[in-house]
């Protein structure tokens, strides 16, 4: 290609050096006004009053609310809020306050209290323990959480509260569960946060351009916002209490609310659910609660859950149980991981050993090896790079990047299709069910005549040429733009043939989540063969995904091997 592209990662004339001085309040008056469009058939009394009271707020009212708002800490000090943008800040607090977005700490609640406190520092707590009690003064060494605990445990609330509003008004905002909803109505997580508009407006991220019309709505119904919701808070909570409480208690926290809450989750929240189960269970295993972690892994079977139910079915003693577990896993594996793990431990118990070669070792064994200098023992793959280039042969890394670019420039259009009702907000990187059995499923009829249409070499280089044109910068989690990246990706498809081709973009888009992974180290190539080459230091194992992609090419024709390095001295030469 000999276009001229625009480098992505620099600041383009196009956009704004600078945001204007209300920004935050045009993207918060965009995200409501997106919800009350879609979502208002399944709002409460309360937040549509919220909406409602939120518009006959003054616009500077408006704007300090979202300021505060936007904060990660609930109470402020009203001497230190200021914001140039904002007039006469004492009345607009007295407007917040008159019209319930704000209210003074003593009508806040009373086990929140230490948030408040924490808000001074500890010269002004000093000086507020003598106004309290002048006879009564600790050491100016004392350390300041020390202090505060003091003061808790020695004075009441209401004291407390009396005497800091004595000092210095403290307020804290209000409607936090309504504006956290509106949000995650808007972004569909609580990942996302309003900084997507910052980057998008500064021009450090440029997303797919979608018409707002052609959005589809995330959740259908007010059980599936409330159920994904309150997973999403779950997890939260969980990373949370997992540093304050023994692992008893943290099992028994999640059971009581399994109990009460899991059996009738909305469908929209069961993927979420799932991955929350996952987290649990493997942490509770880390902790050596093995019994508790198999009861959490039996209520999915989400990989990696059937596999590690295998191995404590085993630790505990269960091994009939463990031996049917692994014929199931084996009858339907969900992934590489799950297919040759399945095998290995089944012959692993029925053969009684404690240990067993596993096919990924056997086939590390098996492998050719080559010399290559010690020097690249931290760069192996560097190494590799240079021995082949010795030999005569071009060569580059070729792990996932080039597989994955292609994928994505081939299907670009597919990917991001707004017909498919999976992209819900403008700023989305990937489309809703991009890592679910649903992306194939929801897309099989398209994605297999874009491939009968690329029936040959020069069409699908026409084809992911022009679309890396086109779409140049755009965020796509598949697509790196970098020089040369391009280039990578028609090295590929000159080596391979449309069928290859085909096959490989077929079982990608299977299983996005796993067999976008595992792809061989590096490629390299001359005028009269190739090879992609799966490289291994010898401390290295070869994980299950890479084997399968080694099957899987060998299956089909494509050139690929795993290549064992051995070490040698050579001072002469230098990594990289």
């Amino acid at each position: 290609m000999n276009d001229v592209l625009p480098d992505p990662f620099v600041q383009n004339s196009e956009f704004p050096t600078d945001l204007p001085p209300k920004y935050y309040h045009d993207y918060f008056n965009y995200v409501l006004d997106f919800v009350k469009k879609r979502y208002a058939h399944i709002l409460t009394e309360t937040e549509a009053g919220f909406l409602e009271s939120y518009e006959a707020l003054s616009e500077d009212a408006q704007c300090l609310f979202i300021r505060f708002s936007n904060r990660s800490k609930s109470f402020f000090r009203v001497n230190n809020v200021s914001y140039s943008e904002i007039a006469d800040m004492p009345a607009i607090l007295n407007e917040l306050l008159e019209n319930g977005f704000i209210e003074t700490i003593c009508e806040a609640h009373e086990k929140r209290f230490a948030e408040i406190i924490d808000l001074f520092t500890k010269p002004e707590l000093l000086v507020l323990t003598k106004l309290l009690e002048p006879d009564v003064m600790p050491s100016k060494s004392i350390k300041k959480n020390d202090l505060v605990r003091w003061l808790l445990h020695t004075y009441e609330f209401h004291v407390l509260c009396d005497i800091i509003s004595q000092m210095e008004p403290v307020v804290k905002v209000t409607y936090e569960a309504e504006v956290m909803l509106m949000k995650f109505l808007f972004f569909g997580n609580r990942n996302a946060d309003m900084t997507e508009f910052v980057i998008r407006d500064l021009g450090h991220v440029r997303f797919q351009s979608f018409d707002d019309q052609h959005l589809s709505i995330q959740f259908e119904t007010r059980k599936d916002v409330d159920d994904t919701l309150m997973i999403s808070l779950l997890k939260e909570t969980f990373d949370e209490i997992k540093q304050e409480l023994p692992p008893e208690d943290i099992f028994d926290w999640f059971m009581n609310w399994q109990a009460g809450s899991a059996s009738d989750l909305s469908q929209k929240a069961i993927p979420s659910f799932n991955a929350f189960i996952l987290r649990v269970s493997a942490w509770l295993e880390r902790k050596k609660m093995l019994s508790q972690a198999l009861s959490i892994y039996q209520l999915t079977n989400d990989a990696p859950a059937r596999e590690r139910r295998v191995r404590l079915l085993y630790n505990l003693g269960e091994i009939d149980e463990a031996l049917a577990l692994c014929e199931e896993i084996a009858e339907n594996p969900q992934n590489a991981d799950e297919r040759y793990f399945s095998k290995d431990f089944y012959d692993r118990i029925k053969n009684k050993k404690s240990r067993i070669i596993k096919r990924t070792t056997q086939a590390l064994k098996a492998a050719e090896a080559i010399e290559v200098s010690v020097l690249f023992r931290y760069q192996v793959e560097y190494g590799a790079l240079e021995y082949y280039r010795a030999l005569g042969y071009n060569a580059f890394f070729s792990e996932n990047e080039p597989w994955r670019a292609l994928f994505g420039l081939l299907f670009w259009d597919i990917i991001y299709d707004t017909n498919v009702q999976t992209i819900h907000n403008p700023f989305q990187r990937i489309p809703t069910d991009f890592f679910l059995p649903d992306f194939y499923y929801k897309r099989s009829a398209q994605l297999k005549e874009r491939l009968q249409a690329a029936h040959s070499k020069e069409i699908i280089d026409e084809m992911v040429s022009q679309t890396f044109k086109d779409m140049y910068g755009i965020t796509n989690v598949l697509v790196p733009w970098y020089d040369g990246a391009l280039d990578k990706v028609l090295t590929l498809t000159s080596l391979l043939t449309p069928e290859q081709i085909r096959l490989i973009m077929l079982e990608m888009a299977l299983n996005l989540k796993e067999n976008t992974r595992g792809f061989p180290d590096i490629l390299v190539w001359n005028e009269t063969e190739y090879a992609f080459i799966e490289i291994k230091s010898p401390t290295d194992h070869l994980s299950s995904r890479q084997l399968h992609w080694q099957h899987f090419f060998a299956e089909h024709g494509v050139k690929s091997r795993v290549v064992r390095v051995n070490w040698i001295k050579d001072e002469l030469i230098s990594p990289m």
